[in-house]
């Protein structure tokens, strides 16, 4: 059973979903944020915890009222928004991609309300050695839009994930429709790619909020040596956290659902 709703939150809604009874578990979104991303996990995390996902501000079916800067800031404030409206003081927070950079400035935020923080891939590329590389690859593809159009950037982009095609034929179809007739594609290239790419973590402050923290990356991820992955060593570093390997590539929740799902229980269960 999914239940849903929406919270008004600094002049916009915000969609969420809810499955399970269980321990809260928060579930934030990467590029082109729809709760969608984690259908098939969350479904099969929700016989031990109350799953919560949400479409991110701007995209399908949360509103972004214009003009608005992305910030963020703001994404972390609207994780803990979505958590307050269900009615939980804390809850365990998994981000991926994009995602897990928003889970990373909420625990710098609002530490009260993270029993524990799993961050899957998070591209902090100002942390990597070859940072200058990364962030002139992200301001090219952010020209590219304006240029030859977002379909022309977003497939420049998408070429650097690496991700098998194959997957995308597991993709949910409600999700993959909602995804283009939201655009949330442009939203992700034109509106929130660089300030998400350019962020750094607040290393320090996460360190002395005392938020229980994994860092984690694929096995596919690690063996290709993508710069997403590259991050989350250098993380766990630096936050002094325990890094581990889940199985597959960067949104492996869409084609090994099952054994991507045991993997972030049983490091939910080690935290």
């Amino acid at each position: 059973m999914v239940s849903s709703g929406f919270v008004k939150t600094e002049g916009d809604e915000l969609y969420y979903e809810i499955r399970g009874e269980g321990e809260p578990l928060l579930m934030i979104p990467g590029g082109s944020g729809d709760a969608g991303f984690y259908t098939y996990v969350a479904d099969i995390l929700a016989d031990e915890y109350q799953v919560i996902t949400y479409d991110r501000r701007g995209n399908s079916r949360s509103t972004r009222n214009e003009p608005q800067n992305f910030e963020v800031s703001q994404q972390a404030r609207d994780a803990f928004a979505v958590l307050e409206a269900v009615g939980h003081p804390s809850a365990y927070v998994f981000g991926n991609s994009g995602g897990a950079i928003f889970a990373l400035e909420m625990a710098a935020r609002y530490p009260q309300a993270v029993k524990a923080m799993v961050v899957h891939e998070p591209p902090v590329v100002r942390l990597l050695p070859d940072s200058e590389k990364w962030q002139r690859f992200f301001a090219n593809v952010y020209r590219t839009s304006f240029r030859f159009g977002v379909q022309a950037a977003s497939f420049r982009f998408n070429l650097s994930l690496s991700i098998p095609f194959s997957v995308f034929k597991t993709v949910p179809k409600d999700f993959q429709q909602r995804v283009m007739e939201a655009n949330n594609e442009n939203f992700l290239i034109r509106n929130e790619m660089i300030p998400s790419v350019n962020y750094i973590p607040a290393i320090e402050k996460i360190r002395q909020n005392g938020v229980r923290m994994v860092a984690a990356a694929g096995k596919m991820t690690l063996d290709k040596r993508k710069y997403y992955g590259r991050t989350v060593p250098i993380l766990a570093e630096k936050l002094g956290c325990e890094m581990v390997t889940f199985p597959g590539h960067h949104i492996s929740f869409f084609d090994m659902p099952r054994e991507w799902a045991a993997s972030l229980r049983d490091t939910l269960h080690q935290l």
